[in-house]
């Protein structure tokens, strides 16, 4: 897959997205504070979302690097074990 650079813009309506750069269609993420939120961050909202955005992407991170691991632990064989257990949290 060719990589491709991420950018966050403002939309017409004051939200925030994240999209590629070569692609201006559908944007990966969308961020959108209520007014009460916006008074909040007295006019902060951008900081935020880059923020928020970051923490997405070293979660997203994170948890790649967690299923490889999984992954790696898995038995060879189906027989081996038919019934595994999963933590949901």
């Amino acid at each position: 897959m060719p990589t491709s650079f991420l950018e966050i813009i403002e939309l017409p309506n004051g939200d925030y997205a994240l999209r590629r750069s070569d692609d201006d269609k559908s944007p990966l993420v969308k961020i959108s504070f209520s007014r009460e939120a916006r008074e909040m961050l007295q006019d902060n909202e951008l900081e935020v979302a880059k923020a928020m955005i970051a923490a997405g992407i070293e979660a997203v991170g994170t948890l790649s690097d967690e299923f490889e691991v999984e992954a790696e632990l898995e038995p060879d064989s189906e027989s081996e074990s038919e019934e595994q257990t999963h933590t949901l949290h």
